[in-house]
């Protein structure tokens, strides 16, 4: 009875290790030449660090197709702001120019990076714009 017991409590813990692996495991996705500690430290678009590898970021925009969140925060960091669409897609947004939450706010609807997520948190679009995914997905 104890072995049977060890063996229910250790398997629920080793697919626990198992799962945690694979996340922590997620490779940070090629940039190219985007200044990633900019990116980084510019964060809602505040300091204008990050619209200089606009650029950049538009050639290389289809390459971030598929790549899954964990990959995007590895990389580009924690997104300015996270949007439910609906049960199964999200939102991740990166400002490139000042946001709302920025003390000295110029532009009413900032130039923003999209990264829409699937029901699987894989990347299924890439878009930079100035509208909210609602107008985009609505137009």
């Amino acid at each position: 009875m104890r072995y049977l017991m060890g063996r229910f409590f250790i398997i629920p813990f080793f697919l626990l290790l198992l799962t945690a692996g694979f996340t922590s495991c997620s490779p940070q996705l090629e940039t190219g030449s985007i200044n990633l500690e900019n990116w980084k430290n510019d964060r809602n678009g505040c300091k204008g660090l990050r619209i200089q590898d606009l650029e950049e970021l538009e050639r290389l925009r289809n390459t971030f197709l598929e790549a899954n969140n964990q990959q995007l925060i590895k990389t580009f960091g924690r997104p300015d702001r996270i949007e439910l669409y609906d049960q199964s897609q999200s939102f991740f947004y990166y400002f490139l120019e000042p946001s709302d939450v920025c003390e000295d706010i110029k532009e009413k609807e900032p130039l923003k990076v999209l990264f829409r997520m699937n029901a699987i948190n894989r990347v299924s679009e890439v878009t930079i714009t100035k509208l909210e995914p609602y107008k985009v997905l609505n137009p």
